[in-house]
């Protein structure tokens, strides 16, 4: 039984293939890491409740909820990201992405100071 092994446009750049999945999936990891946070933020607004203002609570609930956004956006924009580098790793016009994950960073970054702040004036 003879096997008919015919070479794909993607075989010839397997290594920048096997890069693009290792960098998708560590977009993967980091949306659910920031996830992660939001639910934790929210469970511990629900934990110290009865401490809390109601423009606490209402902070705490929107950190939550855009720490959940910014996850999904990060899947998205990593989903986005791998798709397009196949395509231009195999037409050999590959460009980086620069806007998109300097928009990503800042949201984040101002996530994360607002939960460093928030947990500032909590503890």
């Amino acid at each position: 039984m003879k096997l008919d092994l015919e070479k794909t446009v993607d075989s010839q750049y397997i290594q920048q293939h096997l890069a693009n999945e290792r960098t998708f999936l560590a977009w993967i990891r980091t949306a659910i890491t920031v996830i992660g946070i939001g639910f934790l933020v929210t469970n511990f607004h629900y934990y110290r409740s009865e401490n809390l203002s109601g423009a606490e609570h209402q902070l705490i609930t929107v950190i939550g909820i855009l720490s959940i956004i910014f996850g999904i956006a990060t899947i998205l924009v990593g989903t986005r990201s791998y798709l397009k580098k196949v395509h231009t790793i195999n037409s050999q016009q590959f460009k980086s992405a620069k806007m998109s994950l300097v928009a990503l960073a800042i949201g984040m970054v101002f996530i994360f100071t607002l939960i460093l702040i928030v947990s500032y004036f909590l503890f």
